[in-house]
């Protein structure tokens, strides 16, 4: 099918880029003047750019009360939907444009809590060697479609690896418990009945790590488990520093906390994770000279730790 031909599927109710803009500006401003202002144009091409989007349509989008323009709840949607239409083509835009002469970009699609504690932290030493590359990340919870999205590659638990993807090991999962010092009332080490009666920080996305860690313990887990309820482990981390209760925390991911004072480690009894962190690559698809200095530097750096 040729690009001419693909054109023409393109649905007759389907806005321009210019009439989405007019259509953002007047709902934000409230005037065609002020609108066209803002975009550079003249009155008349704004009002021509939302009338024939609302003829198209079949709804009106704006109320027009004394000169003023007011979104109807038709228009309200709209405009929500179509400002978040232009930020992703802006997104876009700015993502190619990266592909110049401006050196090369790697994206990577990382754990969020992976990438603010451990990966951030690191990442200076590799662009200090590597002054022309740009790193893009983009927060990850759920398994890369490398074929669907833009990633080089994602550094996540390598059971979240689709089939057929390279699976480089980096980093192995040990957990353990740590509080801040002020709920614990600076208690050095706390049994696990003890721990038992204190809020236990959940995650939601793992909620089996508390009841993993007593049985590995020998000891009977709480018949209920009581406390703060998260989505990860960025928020397990933030809980524990606020003293909402004590948290179960890989220890790569507490190395600043623990070494500032804010948590403390208060049982000396490790859960060793199910699956190590690792570097998700797309299978069959050959690394840049970039991609190949940044796995080898990764590896280097996680043999460290």
């Amino acid at each position: 099918m040729s690009f001419s031909n693909i054109m023409v599927l393109r649905p007759n109710y389907t806005p321009s880029i210019p009439e989405l803009r007019a259509l953002v500006f007047c709902g934000d401003l409230g005037s065609v003047s002020r609108a066209a202002e803002a975009l550079n144009l003249t009155q008349s091409a704004v009002s021509r750019s939302v009338r024939s989007l609302e003829e198209r349509l079949g709804v009106q989008l704006f109320h027009r009360v004394r000169k003023r323009l007011h979104l109807s709840d038709a228009g309200r949607a709209m405009v929500h939907e179509s400002r978040e239409i232009l930020a992703a083509l802006d997104r876009s835009a700015r993502m190619t444009m990266a592909f110049g002469e401006g050196g090369d970009v790697l994206r990577l699609a990382v754990l969020p809590t992976l990438a603010s504690t451990w990966l951030i932290p690191r990442l200076p030493e590799f662009l200090a060697s590597h002054p022309d590359v740009s790193i893009d990340l983009t927060s990850a919870l759920h398994p890369v479609d490398f074929d669907e999205s833009p990633f080089d590659a994602a550094l996540q638990r390598a059971v979240m690896a689709r089939k057929g993807a390279e699976v480089g090991h980096l980093l192995d999962e040990t957990l353990i418990i740590v509080a801040a010092p002020r709920l614990v009332d600076g208690m050095a080490e706390l049994s696990a009945e003890q721990l038992a009666g204190y809020p236990l920080i959940q995650l939601a996305t793992r909620p089996e790590l508390w009841n993993d860690w007593f049985s590995r313990l020998g000891t009977p887990p709480p018949d209920r488990l009581r406390g703060p309820r998260v989505q990860h482990f960025d928020m397990v981390i933030s809980a524990a520093a606020a003293g909402l209760g004590v948290a179960l925390l890989p220890d790569i991911f507490v190395q600043s906390a623990l070494a500032t004072g804010s948590l403390r480690q208060i049982h000396s009894q490790r859960l060793e994770g199910p699956t190590p962190y690792a570097l998700i690559r797309p299978a069959g698809r050959q690394p840049s000279t970039t991609m190949q200095s940044f796995t080898n530097w990764l590896h280097n750096t996680a043999a460290k730790d």
